[in-house]
């Protein structure tokens, strides 16, 4: 907050934005500048402390933005914030094998030549990207950040929706939208449940530096007990996202460095020279989880809120972008027709366009994910000749580029670099 006196003022008040949005991580903070631009007014309530959120410590994680999301972030104004730090993701490589033992000659390829409009995505680190955020909707008068706030019950009346924060102060909105994670409390106070699995899978995240360049190359090798990406950051750095089954993880994790780097060398190879850690290393427990309904009585579900997927496709942060955009889009239109913007009948247009989408996407996540994470033979027979089958064939390699753009489907305007 720019003021510091405002949340002594906001004590046991009552203040009133259109938008209400619970959760300051990154699809909250998107959807709260898309929606400023068209005339909002927005709260955006999150529990950490302003001072965490803008920390600038390089801690190696990292984001796989799609060329499609990117297009949203330059439309909302947050791109030039982040370009300089941004690496392209010029090609993608995608094999299947064993640790040490090497790929399988059948692979398949993905060239951003194969399309016109530029590099398949860039990779961002979360750093960068929260900064620009925080420092975009500073900038925006029409957009209040309360941090430090937790949201403790919400009610819903019949022309607005009021939450209480945990100092006692009260907001009152159109609209509620919750972008506060996998479990949302935003969901849960709503009455929502969620449908879903664990994989018995954990991602090992961190960054490494390398000796040699990774020339904007992203590569994903599937192992039986999981897929490892390597991604492409600025100068001669990558951020790996790795999964093991979870009691090995959880070991693997524990080791010290050195250790660590030993278990990682022989699945990573040697094609990047050299390779040595840069940053903290995480660890992330791998389910499947959907919101059984993406709305409710003036309230959204935004995000990993409303979706949370295996990172097999990187495709997390770009759904939630593109739930931003369709939402940002739904209700601006709906003011636009001088339609309640809460209402059931306008909050259905934005999970008609979602909700599809997204089961298609996790279905698919979820299906790769349980055909490549196994060492069953006659699977990796059919796996192998598919690879080289799609490799092989430039209408499907084509395809597949646009796909992993973000450049295929019923795109919202913000994703196609339009305003709505």
């Amino acid at each position: 907050m720019d003021n510091p006196e405002r949340a002594r003022i906001l004590q046991g008040m009552t203040q009133a934005s259109d938008i209400l949005i619970v959760g300051g991580g990154l699809n909250g903070p998107a959807l709260a500048l898309a929606l400023a631009q068209t005339g909002h007014s927005v709260t955006v309530i999150d529990a950490l402390a302003e001072k965490v959120r803008k920390n600038a410590a390089f801690d190696g994680r990292a984001y796989a933005l799609a060329l499609a999301s990117q297009r949203l972030l330059d439309a909302i104004g947050v791109w030039d914030r982040v370009a300089e730090h941004a690496q392209p993701m010029l090609e993608i490589k995608v094999t299947d094998g064993h640790a040490g033992a090497g790929p399988s000659p059948f692979f398949m390829h993905f060239d951003h030549a194969e399309i016109e409009e530029g590099p398949m995505g860039y990779m961002v680190e979360d750093r960068h990207l929260r900064r620009a955020f925080l420092d975009a909707m500073a900038e925006e008068p029409s957009i209040t950040q309360l941090s430090g706030k937790t949201v403790v019950s919400q009610r819903v009346d019949t022309n607005k929706v009021t939450v209480t924060l945990d100092d006692n102060a009260t907001l009152d909105g159109s609209v509620l939208v919750g972008c506060d994670g996998r479990r949302s409390g935003t969901a849960s106070r709503s009455g929502i449940k969620r449908t879903g699995w664990d994989y018995g899978q954990t991602a090992l995240v961190c960054a490494i530096e390398h000796e040699l360049p990774h020339h904007g190359i992203a590569h994903q090798f599937f192992m039986p007990p999981g897929p490892l990406a390597i991604l492409p950051l600025t100068v001669y750095r990558s951020s790996i996202v790795w999964s093991e089954r979870t009691e090995a993880a959880q070991k693997i994790n524990a080791l010290p460095e050195e250790g660590y780097l030993q278990v990682l060398r022989p699945r990573f190879g040697d094609f990047l020279g050299d390779i040595r850690l840069a940053g903290d290393r995480f660890t992330y427990p791998l389910n499947l989880t959907i919101a059984n309904s993406f709305i409710s009585d003036r309230m959204a579900l935004v995000g990993d809120a409303a979706h949370g997927m295996h990172p097999i496709a990187g495709q997390g942060l770009n759904a939630g972008l593109r739930d931003v955009g369709a939402l940002a889009e739904v209700l601006t239109l709906a003011g636009r027709r001088g339609e309640d913007s809460g209402s059931l009948m306008v909050l259905e247009r934005y999970q008609e366009w979602r909700r599809f989408d997204t089961a298609s996407l996790a279905m698919a996540t979820d299906v790769f994910n349980k055909l490549f994470s196994n060492d069953n033979p006659l699977l990796r027979l059919g796996r192998d000749i598919g690879m080289g089958l799609v490799g092989s064939m430039p209408g499907l390699r084509r395809g597949f580029v646009r796909e992993a753009a973000g450049l295929t489907g019923d795109l919202p305007k913000l994703l196609q670099g339009r305003p709505i």
